[in-house]
């Protein structure tokens, strides 16, 4: 359970409590289970915080500081996150979805099944973030950076990548079946076992990728750089407009 004097002191206003924190950085704070549904939240510091299965109903959450925070489990249904500080936040199996998360920092989260499903992730920072297993399906990732990125078994069915850059990310046995990667950087992607069946992958750069066993059937290769790509174990009947390739 959390910690009496510490939600009280949060209650007492953003300004109080961030005071209180400046003045106790030692002190670890226990929100775990916290009900802060509803709370006016906005500007908060929250980092290190420990907001374990919390309930964030509708709470505005606008411009908090929640670096190194620990949501996972937590319930942020309807809340504000707009420009929220997420880096290096632990949010496994938060449910995040339809949430708006554009220019959110998500630089080194731990997002392992996550629900993002029809999230707003415009211009993200999603670097080197771990989305092992999430749910990632209708996400709109317009402008999002996705370098470094791990995202082996994400569900990203009929997701709109077109120009974002995962270049050395991992996509192993990810669902990509019928998404838009026109244009994406996948510049020494690991792909094994990926599922791209009907994926668009036109003007796409795979330059170096590891896409060994992976199912492209039905994929769109159009001016699509294929450049030192690993096919091994990878069928090429049924894929359209494979030429020209650089």
């Amino acid at each position: 359970m959390a910690n009496p004097e510490h939600l009280n002191r949060l209650k007492q206003g953003v300004a109080t409590w961030n005071e209180w924190r400046k003045q106790n950085p030692e002190i670890l704070v226990n929100l775990y289970q916290a009900n802060l549904s509803y709370a006016q939240l906005s500007g908060v510091n929250l980092s290190h915080a420990n907001l374990t299965e919390a309930n964030l109903t509708e709470a505005n959450l606008c411009n908090a500081n929640l670096n190194r925070a620990s949501l996972r489990r937590a319930i942020l249904r309807g809340a504000n996150l707009d420009q929220v500080n997420l880096e290096a936040a632990n949010l496994e199996d938060a449910n995040l979805s339809g949430l708006n998360l554009r220019g959110v920092n998500f630089n080194r989260a731990f997002l392992e099944r996550v629900n993002l499903d029809s999230a707003d992730l415009c211009d993200a920072n999603l670097t080197s973030a771990n989305l092992k297993g999430a749910n990632l399906k209708r996400a709109n990732f317009k402008g999002a950076t996705l370098w470094g990125a791990t995202l082996c078994e994400a569900d990203l069915e009929g997701v709109n990548l077109e120009g974002i850059n995962l270049e050395e990310a991992n996509l192993s046995r990810v669902n990509l079946s019928r998404a838009n990667l026109s244009g994406v950087n996948l510049e020494f992607a690991y792909l094994g076992e990926v599922n791209l069946s009907y994926a668009n992958l036109s003007r796409a750069n795979l330059e170096g990728a590891n896409l060994e066993q992976a199912n492209l059937e039905g994929v769109i290769f159009s001016n699509t750089n294929l450049n030192g790509v690993n096919l091994n174990g990878v069928t090429l009947e049924g894929i359209f407009n494979i030429s020209p390739i650089k």
